[in-house]
């Protein structure tokens, strides 16, 4: 790892709750701090916990990580958007009659509402995570899910609507805007 075993304890503490990547990264900002203190004249156990005073607690990183994950942005815009892509969407199933369109299998609507419930409840986790960057990664699981219940809602508005109704020139390009700034998202959320 890094070169002294105070470094290394740090590190492998990081390594339990942050990505590789992450790790690789502060290993390699650490082990320099280290060596510039070595070079200063300390001795190597003194170099590294300065080193480690300057870089912080585990728990303090962590959550510096956490706070910049690209899952838990992702998470909370989708959560802000969430309730105005709904009520569209509500305005235009009313306005469009939907009462009198085919109704789906009792079964069906529940897995549709069960969906809805578990991809919310994967953001809210995803988007208050406050100490664990696994949770984070949540927010790339919901984006997922939005994506194929909005694609879900188009396709159904399109095929079962009698034609269009007023709220649906809200809905459809809501819909649209959020699929592609959840696609765009998505790389960094699963990958960071």
């Amino acid at each position: 790892m890094a070169g002294h075993e105070l470094i290394d304890g740090h590190l492998a503490a990081l390594a339990r709750r942050l990505p590789a990547g992450a790790v690789g990264e502060l290993a390699d900002g650490l082990t320099e701090t280290w060596e510039h203190h070595l070079g200063a004249g300390l001795p190597p156990a003194a170099a590294a916990r300065a080193a480690i005073a300057e870089f912080g607690a585990p728990e303090q990183i962590v959550a510096a990580f956490v706070a910049a994950a690209p899952g838990r942005r992702t998470a909370r815009m989708l959560l802000a958007t969430g309730p105005l892509v709904g009520a569209c969407w509500g305005a235009t199933l009313l306005a469009a009659g939907a009462r009198a369109w085919p109704a789906p299998a009792p079964a069906a609507a529940l897995v549709v509402a069960a969906v809805l419930l578990a991809v919310v409840a994967a953001l809210v986790v995803a988007a208050t995570s406050r100490r664990s960057y696994r949770r984070t990664r949540l927010g790339a699981a919901g984006g997922c899910a939005l994506i194929a219940l909005d694609a879900t809602m188009l396709t159904a508005v399109l095929l079962l609507a009698p034609g269009p109704a007023w709220p649906m020139l809200l809905a459809v390009p809501a819909s649209l805007a959020r699929i592609g700034l959840t696609a765009r998202a998505l790389p960094a959320a699963l990958t960071r």
